[in-house]
């Protein structure tokens, strides 16, 4: 058996939580309404439905495997859970990834239905993938040609690959 993986503790969702990552959106009546905006470098805005399920990831006993980040550095982009609880983790877009303790940087969050959030253009960024459901199912708002801006960090590669544990009452 090999030496225990590293692990991150999946929290809830809150709006000063997210601050360093993006922001979550407010409601219409909120005089904090468009406080914030979307951003598309290349003007190639785009909506369409994604989804992400368990074959994507490893797993174990106490939740899902982080092996690779991705960011994107031309655009923002912006989810909504549809259909059931997900973990998302992610790192600010300047965290030193390539430091002696890329872990330290990361961060996961829980997600329930109708969650929605916005990524800064560049944030690093893993899921969300489902938790306790074989796929996730999100209202997706990015650069239509995020394939062609879509960066990322292997960590498996680097031996650097951690676990998000997804129920904070087994982080013991």
């Amino acid at each position: 058996m090999g030496a225990p993986l590293d692990s991150v503790i999946a929290r809830p969702l809150t709006e000063e939580a997210w601050k360093p990552f993006g922001w979550i959106p407010v409601n219409d009546t909120d005089p904090r309404d468009g406080d914030h905006r979307l951003e598309y470098e290349w003007d190639d805005v785009h909506v369409n439905l994604i989804h992400h399920d368990l074959s994507e990831v490893k797993q174990t006993p106490r939740g899902l495997i982080c092996d690779v980040l991705y960011h994107h550095n031309t655009h923002t982009q912006a989810l909504l859970v549809l259909n059931c609880n997900a973990v998302i983790v992610v790192a600010e877009a300047d965290a030193p990834l390539s430091s002696e303790r890329p872990l330290d940087h990361m961060h996961a969050f829980l997600l329930r239905p109708h969650d929605s959030l916005v990524l800064h253009r560049s944030t690093w960024h893993w899921g969300p993938f489902p938790v306790g459901a074989e796929r996730v199912d999100l209202y997706n708002v990015q650069g239509i040609r995020y394939a062609e801006d879509n960066d990322g960090i292997d960590l498996a590669a680097r031996g650097e690959t951690f676990e998000v544990v997804t129920d904070p009452a087994q982080a013991g």
